[in-house]
């Protein structure tokens, strides 16, 4: 492998482009999470050589998926969610004056799912119960609040590796805890 910066496309490129696909499975975008990835490295070339390019680039190319998937979430057209033009209803009506809903969402009408998803979170907050306690409070931050990997590090004042470590391990724990606890084989 080289690591001659014009070299990084033609090594890495299809490996970019297929992690990429993978995970947003639309051909445009993922074609450019492995643009945006490209030219993020060549303008902050910070590879220092501790891993391979393909891992640092793989570490990179994370962000910008998590990045486009963020962006497809907070720009869903509102035409998308509702029709407008079938709507008798303005958008008023479901706000009260502080601009919060009137009604809250109203669950599903399926009391077996609904008994099985109230199980389901039992089993899951148990299984958070046995968790260190650092290792819930990383899980929460990033899985459940969304929290951005450097603002749990100073939080917890851990490093970014640690943070991924300890990140993996929680979900590592987890996953055992409810493959034993909920998941029936």
């Amino acid at each position: 492998m080289s690591s001659n910066v014009n070299d990084w496309l033609n090594d890495h490129g299809d490996y970019l482009y297929r992690f990429a696909l993978a995970r947003l499975k639309d051909t445009h975008q993922a074609e450019d999470a492995v643009q945006e990835t490209m030219l993020a490295a060549i303008k902050n070339n910070s590879f220092e050589g501790d891993s391979s390019i393909r891992t640092w680039l793989t570490g990179i190319l994370k962000h910008k998926i998590i990045d486009i998937q963020r962006k497809l979430i907070r720009e869903q057209p509102i035409s998308d969610i509702i029709d407008l033009d079938a709507s008798d209803e303005s958008m008023d009506d479901f706000f009260d004056k502080t601009g919060h809903w009137l009604d809250k969402p109203q669950s599903f009408d399926m009391p077996d799912h609904a008994l099985e998803q109230s199980q389901f979170l039992s089993v899951l907050d148990a299984c958070m119960q046995k968790l260190p306690k650092k290792l819930k409070a990383i899980f929460m931050l990033r899985d459940v609040h969304e929290m951005e990997n450097e603002n749990i590090c100073k939080e917890l004042d851990i490093t970014p590796t640690n943070a991924w470590v300890m990140l993996y391990r929680a979900r590592m724990g987890l996953r055992k805890c409810l493959e034993m606890n909920w998941v029936k084989g």
